[in-house]
């Protein structure tokens, strides 16, 4: 009996233990926390396909398109003039811009003439009576000769005897000498070619001048050249005409320009190719540091977006039904540095306008409808 009693207890206390740890387990056990679904906002925009400007962004300096260096032919000293050879000096087309004493030269050049106008003289008798039919234009090229001004051209042969006489008597070697030294003479003084002003001036009144010595820089200031570098791989996208933006460094001045020439020759190491550019303002100066934007060319049924929302170059976010992301494969038909222009989007899709963290195709999102 009394093993049947302690059996009962020992099962009645098994029993009353694993009823009070069940109690204890349940009270210390926390309940599991309810984590509320979490739906991120976006910004979207709907697509409205339009033809779209491509335009390529370069940068450079303007060089006057008009520009000259002059160099000296003869020796001599410079000369005084009424305007002052200095930078900044403005001259109009064809005003003398220096001359260099040339009295020496000069003597020689009138002695040449004299020489010439001696022999004429001297075979006029002998013209009278072997060509007495070419008297007249040799009597009358006399009178038109003044030492002090170029000598006329020669009268025309009418015959091969009258040319080999004039020729025998040295007159043709005389007359052409002498415009030689008329030629050399006029290098003494450098006229402006156009209306410019001087940029640069290495010489002053007084000093001697050698042969093939620099002597200053002359430019035209109303129109100007830049050259810019383009990614060849825009090449054919770049048009002789294609109007050009340009702007300073601060935007804070625009001016407009033209495509003038392209090279055809792409640089080896850069893989650039060089576009000119003409521009034309009171208020630029060579040597100014300009950006340009060229608008190489449209395309048709296009959007422009930010790079940032590029996938992998080749993919944007739509939202579809206005709550479930969609990756969409698009056609970049032009990479900018901040900017891309797409195709392949139809109308009124819903598309990101702002980059999403952590974002994947088929997530749920909630569109803001704050406008």
């Amino acid at each position: 009996m009394r093993k049947i009693i302690l059996a009962l207890l020992g099962v009645l206390s098994i029993v009353a233990a694993v009823y009070f740890g069940n109690i204890l387990v349940e009270k210390n056990q926390l309940s599991r926390p309810q984590f509320k679904k979490q739906i991120k906002t976006v910004f979207v925009k709907e697509v409205l396909n339009k033809e779209i400007p491509i335009v390529l962004s370069a940068s450079g300096n303007l060089i006057a398109k008009n520009k000259i260096a002059l160099f000296s032919e003869v020796q001599g000293v410079l000369k005084t003039s009424k305007k002052a050879f200095k930078e900044g000096t403005s001259y109009v087309k064809n005003e003398t811009l220096l001359s260099l004493n040339s009295d020496e030269y000069y003597a020689t050049l009138q002695s040449q003439k004299s020489n010439l106008y001696n022999l004429i003289t001297a075979i006029m008798p002998d013209i009278r009576l072997d060509y007495p039919n070419e008297f007249s234009k040799w009597q009358a090229y006399l009178k038109s000769f003044n030492i002090n001004k170029n000598v006329p051209k020669l009268p025309a042969f009418n015959s091969d005897k009258e040319k080999y006489f004039i020729s025998g008597r040295g007159i043709l070697t005389n007359y052409y000498a002498v415009k030689n030294l008329e030629v050399r003479y006029s290098k003494y003084t450098i006229s402006a070619p156009f209306s410019g002003i001087l940029t640069e001036v290495l010489v002053s009144p007084g000093t001697l001048v050698r042969v093939g010595q620099k002597l200053a820089e002359f430019i035209d200031p109303s129109i100007y050249e830049m050259e810019v570098s383009v990614n060849a791989e825009f090449a054919d996208l770049l048009k002789v005409g294609n109007a050009v933006s340009l702007s300073n460094l601060q935007k804070s001045k625009t001016y407009s320009g033209t495509v003038a020439r392209i090279n055809g020759k792409v640089d080896q190491v850069s893989q650039t190719i060089k576009a000119y550019i003409d521009v034309a303002h009171k208020d630029l100066k060579e040597g100014m540091f300009l950006e340009a934007n060229l608008i190489a060319k449209s395309e048709k049924e296009s959007i422009e977006i930010s790079r940032r929302l590029l996938i992998d170059n080749s993919a944007v976010y739509t939202v579809k039904n206005d709550t479930i992301l969609s990756l969409v494969k698009v056609n970049p038909v032009y990479l900018g540095a901040e900017n891309v222009v797409i195709k392949g989007l139809k109308n009124n899709t819903k598309i990101l306008t702002q980059t999403l963290p952590g974002a994947f195709d088929g997530m749920i999102v909630k569109i803001n409808e704050k406008k």
